[in-house]
């Protein structure tokens, strides 16, 4: 366990996305596979304060090699909404559902659909920080479409492409996927440190 790279998620999605992203060339934990069962707090009013807060809280809990991601869809005609409270957007338990009815209520007439989704990583490498940022440009659709992914992909059609996220294979996902953008400066980092 002691060379595995801890990352500060028990979000199985989540985890399954960034080891599929790295090719398997690093063992990566999540926080259940570490041991760690303390829910950690995302106070801040930005996706760098939030991974920041994250990948702090595990360094001093395990004193190992860790990162974190903080993801929020920002949608310009909802003045960056739901931002930094994507997970939560419809409230504190919100389900995905909740959260995407929320959206799409919100978007109801709306002209302009641009949407961006941005992820911003906080790697703890021997006790200094990095931070990493992907994003991916696109736009929010008016109804639900496909039913693979998570979170916002049914409604998110990334610039490029017809299809939602949802739609999407993972192989499809990962050409436009913004969290794939932030994993490769992390592992091109990691590669480095190999060296």
């Amino acid at each position: 366990m002691n060379n595995a790279l801890i990352f500060a998620t028990n979000n199985q999605h989540k985890a399954d996305e960034i080891r599929n992203a790295t090719g398997g060339g690093f063992p990566i934990v999540t926080l259940k596979e570490a041991g760690i069962f303390q829910e950690i707090p995302e106070p801040y009013d930005t996706l760098e304060e939030n991974a920041s807060e994250k990948s702090r809280v595990i360094l001093e809990r395990s004193g190992q090699n860790c990162f974190s991601e903080d993801t929020g869809l920002e949608v310009p005609a909802l003045n960056g909404a739901p931002g930094v409270k994507s997970a939560r957007f419809a409230g504190e338990n919100a389900t995905f559902e909740e959260n995407i009815n929320k959206l799409l209520k919100q978007m109801e007439g709306v002209a302009n659909r641009k949407a961006r989704f941005r992820t911003v990583i906080s790697l703890r490498w021997n006790g200094t920080e990095h931070l990493f940022e992907g994003i991916c440009e696109g736009e929010i659709t008016t109804e639900r479409r496909g039913d693979g992914g998570f979170g916002y992909d049914p409604v998110f059609v990334p610039d490029g492409s017809e299809k939602s996220f949802a739609e999407m294979s993972t192989t499809e996902k990962n050409r436009f996927s913004h969290r794939k953008k932030a994993v490769e400066q992390l592992v091109a980092f990691l590669n480095k440190q190999k060296k």
